[in-house]
C-alpha cells in the first residue's frame, strides 16, 4: 500500500500538504484531515470550533481535497484523506478525488468527539457496523483504496471481527489506534488480510518492533509527525525491521 512502511495520522485542523510535506522523505503515507464533508459533520466541526478545538471549514471541502491532493501529487509520500461523513453521495465525492490522484480515503470510525458521534459519523460507526460497512463498500466502488481508521477499548465493539466485515465491505487497510491495548493489532491482524497500520506511543525503536512483531504491516506518527527528526527515527527502525 505504502514504503517505507511509516504514515503520517491526521491531526484535526493541522494535517494538510503543507504538514506532509514538512516530512514527506521519510514517510510512506501521509493522512491529511479529518476532514468534514457534509453537511452533518460540518456542524459538527463548527461546534467543536467554538469550543477551541482546530477544524478544516474549507468552504468546498471536495474542493479543498482535490487542491491539497493536487499539491502531492508529486510529492515522495503517498496521500490518503480521512473523511468525516454521514451522507454517501458526498462520501463517493471525496473517494473519487481519492481515486483521480491515486490517494487513500480513510473512513474516520474513530473520532470520539461528542458533536462528531451525535452527528453519526466518527467512533459512532463503530457500533453501527451497517452503516460503517455502507460507507466502506461506496468509497470502494469510486476506486479510492480505502482505510478504516478505528480506536480499540470501545465498549461492545470487538475489532477482529470488525476488521472481517469491513474487509468483506471492500476495505483494503484498517488503521489502528490501539490506545492501551497494544495486542489488539496482533489479533486483527490474525483475524484478516487488511493491510494493519498500528497507531498510538510510535515513538523509538521499542515501539515499531512491538506492534511490527504482533503483526502491523506499517506503523503511524501523530503528534510526532510535527517533528521530522522523530519521525526520521520511526523510519530508521521500520527499515532495521525489514532489513
Amino acid at each position: 500500500m505504502f514504503s517505507p512502511r511509516v504514515a503520517l495520522a491526521s491531526l484535526s485542523g493541522e494535517a494538510d500538504a503543507e504538514w506532509a510535506e514538512a516530512c514527506a522523505r521519510p514517510a510512506g503515507a501521509a493522512f491529511l484531515g479529518g476532514i468534514a464533508v457534509d453537511e452533518p459533520t460540518r456542524e459538527a466541526a463548527r461546534e467543536l470550533v467554538e469550543r477551541d478545538r482546530e477544524e478544516f471549514l474549507p468552504e468546498d471541502p471536495i474542493a479543498f481535497v482535490d487542491d491539497e491532493l493536487a499539491a502531492l501529487d508529486d510529492a515522495f509520500l503517498r496521500a490518503g484523506v480521512n473523511v468525516r461523513a454521514v451522507e454517501l453521495p458526498r462520501l463517493r465525492a471525496a473517494a473519487a478525488v481519492c481515486a483521480d490522484h491515486d490517494a487513500i480515503l480513510e473512513v474516520n470510525a474513530h473520532c470520539r468527539q461528542a458533536e462528531m458521534c451525535d452527528a453519526g459519523a466518527g467512533e459512532a460507526l463503530l457500533r453501527d457496523t451497517e452503516r460503517l460497512c455502507e460507507q466502506v463498500t461506496a468509497a470502494s466502488e469510486e476506486g479510492a483504496p480505502v482505510s478504516v481508521k478505528v480506536r480499540a477499548e470501545v465498549e461492545g465493539v470487538h475489532l477482529p471481527t470488525l476488521a472481517k466485515t469491513i474487509e468483506r465491505a471492500g476495505a483494503d487497510a484498517v488503521h489502528v489506534d490501539a490506545m492501551d491495548s497494544r495486542r489488539v493489532v496482533r489479533d486483527i491482524a490474525e483475524a484478516t488480510e487488511l493491510f494493519v497500520i498500528a497507531n498510538n506511543g510510535v515513538r523509538d525503536r521499542e515501539d515499531v518492533f512491538e506492534y511490527l512483531a504482533y503483526g502491523a504491516d506499517a506503523v503511524s506518527v501523530g503528534r510526532p509527525s510535527r517533528d521530522p527528526e522523530e519521525v526520521q527515527s520511526v523510519y530508521a527502525a521500520v527499515k532495521e525491521w525489514f532489513l
